[in-house]
Parts: C-alpha cells; sequence; structure tokens
C-alpha cells in the first residue's frame, strides 16, 4: 500500500523471543484442555506476559479459568481448511507490539497500521473485558474477491460475528499456519468509525502484515474471518 511499516522496540519480548517456538504446531488430534494449554504456551513462549508486565506464572494462573469453559460445537467452514476450533485472546495488548509475534517460521510479523491510528479500531461487536475463547472461527476464504462490505452483510446474516482486530492477531499468533498464500483475511469486526479502512492480516515479503483495506475493494487473495461466539471468564 506505500505506508512505512510501524517501528516496535527492538527489546520487546514478541522481538527477542526464540525464533522457533516448541508450543506452536498444533494437532487436530488435541483435547480442548490441551489446546488451551498449547496455545497459552505459545503466548508465554512468544513473549506477550511481557508485554503486560506480568510474570509467567501469573499470566498462566489467569488464564486456566477458561479449563472450565465448555467446548463448543460450531459450524462446518464453507471452505475446507478454513475451520478453527477456538483461539484464546487477551485484551488489553498493542496490537503494533504484539505484531512480531505473527511469526511465519523465523520470520517476525510487522504492522502498516501506525500508532496514532491503531488505537482508534475499535470493535463493531461486544467482546468480554478479560481473557476470553474466540470459538467456530472460519477464516473466510469464499469471501477471497468479495468486498469486506458485502461480506460483513452475509456473515451477519448468518449469525455469525466478525473478527476484531485483536482477534485477528491473537490467531494469527496461535494458529500461524491459518495464514496461508491468497487465503488471508479481512477483520470486519473493528473500524476507526471516521474512514473505510478495514483491518486485515495478510503475507507480504514472506511475513505476516497487519495492515487494512477498504471495505468497498475486493481482493483475490484476502476472504473474511468470523466466528460462532465468545466465551469470557
Amino acid at each position: 500500500m506505500g505506508v512505512p511499516v510501524t517501528t516496535v522496540d527492538p527489546s520487546l519480548p514478541t522481538v527477542t523471543a526464540p525464533p522457533s517456538p516448541a508450543s506452536t504446531a498444533f494437532s487436530q488430534d488435541s483435547s480442548f484442555t490441551e489446546e488451551l494449554d498449547r496455545q497459552i504456551a505459545s503466548y508465554v513462549e512468544l513473549g506477550i506476559p511481557g508485554l503486560l508486565g506480568i510474570e509467567e506464572p501469573t499470566f498462566r494462573e489467569r488464564l486456566q479459568a477458561l479449563r472450565a469453559a465448555p467446548p463448543q460445537q460450531a459450524e462446518p467452514s464453507t471452505v475446507e481448511g478454513d475451520a478453527v476450533p477456538f483461539v484464546l485472546v487477551v485484551p488489553g495488548l498493542d496490537v503494533n507490539d504484539v505484531a512480531p509475534a505473527m511469526r511465519r517460521g523465523g520470520r517476525l510479523g510487522v504492522s502498516v497500521i501506525d500508532r496514532d491510528e491503531a488505537p482508534t479500531y475499535r470493535p463493531l461487536v461486544e467482546v468480554p473485558d478479560g481473557p476470553y475463547l474466540l470459538w467456530g472461527i472460519d477464516t473466510g476464504s469464499e469471501f477471497c474477491n468479495v468486498t469486506p462490505e458485502s461480506a460483513l452483510a452475509a456473515i451477519t446474516h448468518r449469525g455469525r460475528t466478525p473478527l476484531t482486530i485483536d482477534e485477528g492477531v491473537a490467531l494469527t499468533v496461535v494458529r500461524p499456519d491459518m495464514l496461508r498464500p491468497n487465503k488471508c483475511f479481512s477483520l470486519m469486526g473493528s473500524r476507526t468509525g471516521t474512514n473505510q479502512r478495514v483491518p486485515a492480516v495478510w503475507i507480504s515479503e514472506r511475513r505476516a502484515k497487519l495492515g487494512w483495506c477498504w471495505d468497498r475493494n475486493p481482493h483475490t487473495w484476502l476472504g473474511a474471518a468470523s466466528a460462532s461466539g465468545r466465551i469470557g471468564l
């Protein structure tokens, strides 16, 4: 889009984290609690507790209550391979500081949303105040080459909820395998309220990039992510 990458502090925990966290590999055979534990471990290894200014044991303890959340039955994704059972979302983070944790292999993720604009992307949907589970996720490849405006109408008609910018970053952090060439996704659940920009995550120069597209511009490589619901503490 011709905009510069947003600068981050090179000493951020998400920048200095080891290049290949051991717990990032998802397994279809994992139980709900096993997958939740894997996602928590991924956050720890990628430096998220450091961004929150809390110790690892405290971070883990705060999230343990989510183990009691009953697994939800989600509708199957329209496109095979687009489904994600659930994603752990941790609010209160600066998306630009989290962006390096959107790793593809050893390559750090980046953002082209500047630090003044990023806080203006507010949720269009109700989200829990504390950590929560986003369940029944569909990365929305069926909406490639469809405008975000039209995709949002279709998703809403189905009774589903669009992903916010925080949720899209969380998805990319804990399930980097779901950000695939020509199957990236817009995050229609967050808007600035002052312009037609829709945040999105895609692949550029072999790394994950957080940016934005216009709500009436279709892209052949950009779908629209949605979910069945949210479960908070």
